[in-house]
């Protein structure tokens, strides 16, 4: 399962992280394709350019990124480095999977800031945030890490990942395609002044429009993480239940697509 959420607005040191509402789940047990085809000669060019780098006048590395992948049959998550850019309040806000070789300094630099690491566990040297990368990069699809892009400059760290395929999937009524995310904000100037609300909101609505399958967006902040739980509420989620999982006591958090549009 992945670590729990850490510091989406907090502005400060750790903050103690904080008709179904509210209730006490008992714990149980209990694909879409984005079909990309693109002709021959383009598929052969952008090769060539992941052979010799990036044309002249595009050096920033995260900018306009595009996964191209073959068949998309088997991809549990309909292509989340396809999703592309959407505009926010905050600017051009992209998620662009993460690459262990291009952002492993930069995440675990972020995952060594004491407010980050209070909830996510992962402070340490660059090898203990490989080895929690290396196995969703290497998986089968089912969770994906992302850099969170904004006016081409990565500050945020995003998993976005299958709640129904997940061990979460034992503590709650889960239903088909439900879509977990974990988030982090990476740098201390990005806290505390409603960012978090903001991409939020804009990931879960690129997982709705996305993924036409998936009737809920979840997540399960730390319950004492009381600036990402507001921050949830803030974007849109509903505080569904209490859960106990094994590494904290969470907030279940929901947005479910028929309540889109009011809340």
């Amino acid at each position: 399962m992945p670590p729990t959420d850490a510091s989406t607005d907090a502005d400060t040191t750790p903050v103690a992280d904080p008709g179904e509402a509210q209730d006490r789940v008992e714990n149980t047990d209990g694909q879409d394709t984005l079909d990309l085809r693109l002709p021959d000669e383009l598929i052969a060019l952008i090769g060539e350019q992941d052979r010799t780098g990036p044309a002249p006048g595009t050096d920033n590395p995260y900018r306009s990124t595009l996964t191209v992948t073959g068949a998309a049959e088997h991809d549990l998550l309909d292509s989340v480095g396809e999703w592309g850019p959407v505009t926010t309040p905050a600017g051009v806000f992209q998620l662009v999977p993460a690459r262990v070789e291009r952002d492993l300094t930069l995440i675990s630099r972020w995952m060594n800031d004491p407010a980050v690491a209070a909830f996510w566990e992962l402070a340490g040297s660059e090898n203990v945030t490989a080895q929690h990368l290396r196995p969703q990069l290497d998986g089968d699809g089912r969770s994906v890490p992302c850099l969170g892009v904004l006016d081409g400059t990565p500050m945020s760290y995003w998993e976005v990942y299958r709640a129904d395929l997940d061990p979460l999937a034992r503590h709650y009524a889960a239903r088909p395609h439900d879509t977990g995310i974990h988030l982090l904000i990476g740098g201390v100037a990005n806290r505390g002044r409603g960012l978090g609300t903001t991409l939020l909101k804009a990931v879960a609505d690129l997982v709705l429009d996305h993924r036409p399958q998936c009737a809920r967006v979840v997540a399960e902040p730390d319950l004492r993480n009381t600036p990402s739980v507001s921050a949830f509420l803030s974007a849109g989620f509903r505080f569904f239940a209490e859960v106990d999982l094994p590494d904290k006591r969470a907030a279940l958090m929901v947005r479910d697509r028929a309540l889109r549009t009011v809340l």
